[in-house]
């Protein structure tokens, strides 16, 4: 090997070496400069979710429901949980709509199944006008004590719970009609009826 060929080879051994020291320095400096990621913070439990607040309660008040006595003859009173309405108009509706909701079991309903409330009105006399869907008539069983129960539970729940009623006329869409199903006088309006109350028996002594 010539002078040359070695002075070259000894050459690119130390520009080799150089360059390889060169890339060890610098990439070793840049590791030192990298930041180091700081440790997440503990904050603690995450906070609960929030939720909403439970709406308020709808008020009530306890009323006097009727249904059919044990023997099927007269109203047998039942106390009930019922809206509240603001005064005896809105109130007296109320306790129509829950008299004619279906008789929680075992109780018997003397009222027609389907009928409805679809207005009421009370006159500057205390009287109050029940105007109830053709149901009320349409499917009523007849015979005159199913009758006279069917009026007299909803005469009964307004003039028994509201004092302020002092009579209750039964209207059919809206318009007057004689009878239900032929017996009693639905003509004008009707008076408590105490005598269709089932007498609850005296305690034994």
């Amino acid at each position: 090997m010539n002078q040359r060929a070695r002075v070259l080879i000894v050459t690119g051994g130390v520009l080799l070496t150089a360059a390889l020291a060169w890339f060890l320095f610098v990439g070793v400096e840049r590791l030192r400069q990298r930041p180091t990621p700081a440790p997440a913070e503990d904050t603690g439990p995450a906070p609960p979710a929030a939720t909403e607040s439970a709406p308020p309660a709808t008020p009530h008040i306890k009323a006097r429901l009727f249904y059919v006595s044990e023997d099927g003859l007269r109203l047998k009173p039942e106390e009930r949980e019922v809206l509240f309405g603001e005064g005896t108009a809105a109130q007296a509706r109320r306790i129509i709509e829950a008299q004619l909701e279906p008789a929680p079991p075992p109780a018997v309903s003397a009222i027609p199944d389907g009928t409805a409330l679809k207005e009421l009105f009370i006159s500057e006399r205390g009287e109050a006008y029940v105007n109830l869907s053709p149901e009320i008539a349409r499917n009523h069983p007849g015979g005159s004590i199913d009758e006279i129960l069917t009026v007299y539970t909803i005469v009964n729940a307004l003039t028994d719970n509201l004092p302020a009623i002092t009579g209750v006329q039964i209207l059919i869409d809206g318009h007057e009609v004689d009878t239900l199903a032929g017996h009693v006088d639905l003509r004008r309006p009707l008076r408590k009826g105490p005598e269709w109350i089932a007498v609850p028996p005296a305690p034994a002594n």
